[in-house]
């Protein structure tokens, strides 16, 4: 509305007030315009959604130690490599590793029922300890999905009031100048008028500027509840409450032997980075960055929302890629026949 009343005084300024009939058409306009940034009110059923349900797996309560501190067994290093080694690590069937290794070598020295029975029984709790390592990955993954989407759905919502405000507006304008071009028309014919033809003129092509300069600033806002902000845990880096212990242990893991090779975490930060997802050579936008990302709410319009939810996108992708280790363990013990 500033905008508006800026126009208004300049059209006082070239005398419209002479003519009482432009300044009332503007001033009724302004009257009925729509203000920039309108605030939109998402239904309280939406608010309430929560992507986050009870888990049905016995989580870690605790981060595991990492694996250059630990003292692996020398039959684990020279028969599965480093990523294996890191994952069974994390999701907590390091040491049900090294009992299958331990059961098929007695087995190969002597090969008795118990000794077979033993390797197997061993050998099918690894496969169910797999498993379950990827279902708790698969339902990280869909919490990540379901909030991306429920974001996604949010921003949808405001494109499409944004688009009703637009059509509006555009009708507006040409109803406007479709008006106001007759109006000076007749105006301008009549000499009994005066100069009241160019004042409508004038008020027309303020109105249609105001409106188109509305049109470019359509935007609508709406306050978003995030209190399980996984964004926050990333951007910095402190123990997370929110992602289960063994994979957050894996997205933060920094191997110590290469000290150039990023964690995870690290790369998710930089992919925001390069793509000039957080306002990172700004300190002031910067700053409000962090208080509309990072707490427990944010006023978002339809651009930083859609924002948001590339961000958690993001992040579910590098979740899913914990599978890839998983993959490789179980390739690396369907490989080991000599065992």
């Amino acid at each position: 509305m500033d905008i508006g009343w800026k126009i208004l005084s300049l059209l006082v300024m070239i005398k419209s007030v002479r003519n009482p009939l432009a300044l009332i058409a503007v001033v009724a306009f302004l009257c009925s315009s729509c203000s920039l940034g309108k605030k939109v009110q998402i239904s309280e059923y939406a608010g309430l959604i929560s992507c986050h349900q009870q888990r049905t797996f016995k989580a870690r309560a605790l981060k595991p130690r990492p694996i250059n501190e630990l003292n692996i067994d020398t039959a684990l290093i020279n028969h599965f490599g480093f990523a294996s080694l890191n994952i069974a690590n994390a999701f907590g069937f390091l040491d049900l590793l090294q009992q299958l290794v331990k059961a098929k070598e007695d087995f190969k020295r002597s090969p008795v029922t118990e000794n077979r029975l033993r390797r197997i029984e061993t050998t099918m709790k690894l496969s169910g300890q797999i498993n379950l390592a990827s279902l708790e990955i698969s339902s990280f993954a869909s919490e990540l999905d379901c909030e991306e989407e429920r974001i996604t759905q949010v921003a949808d919502f405001l494109k499409g009031k944004e688009k009703q405000r637009e059509t509006r507006l555009t009708v507006a304008a040409i109803g406007i100048g479709a008006i106001g071009g007759v109006a000076s028309g007749l105006l301008s014919s009549n000499d009994n008028a005066g100069h009241s033809g160019d004042y409508v003129g004038i008020g027309t092509g303020i109105a249609e500027a105001i409106l188109g300069v509305l049109i470019l600033k359509n935007s609508m806002i709406t306050e978003l509840q995030h209190p399980r902000n996984v964004l926050k845990d990333i951007w910095y880096g402190q123990d997370s409450s929110i992602f289960p212990p063994s994979v957050w242990y894996f997205i933060t893991y920094k191997n110590p032997a290469k000290p150039n090779e990023l964690s995870l975490r690290e790369k998710i930060k930089e992919s925001w980075k390069g793509f000039n997802q957080v306002a990172v050579d700004n300190t002031e936008e910067m700053n409000k960055f962090t208080l509309q990302y990072f707490q427990d709410k944010g006023v978002y319009g339809t651009d930083d929302l859609y924002n948001r939810a590339k961000m958690y996108d993001q992040i579910e992708s590098y979740v899913k890629m914990i599978k890839q280790d998983l993959t490789t363990l179980s390739l690396e013990l369907e490989d080991q026949d000599d065992l």
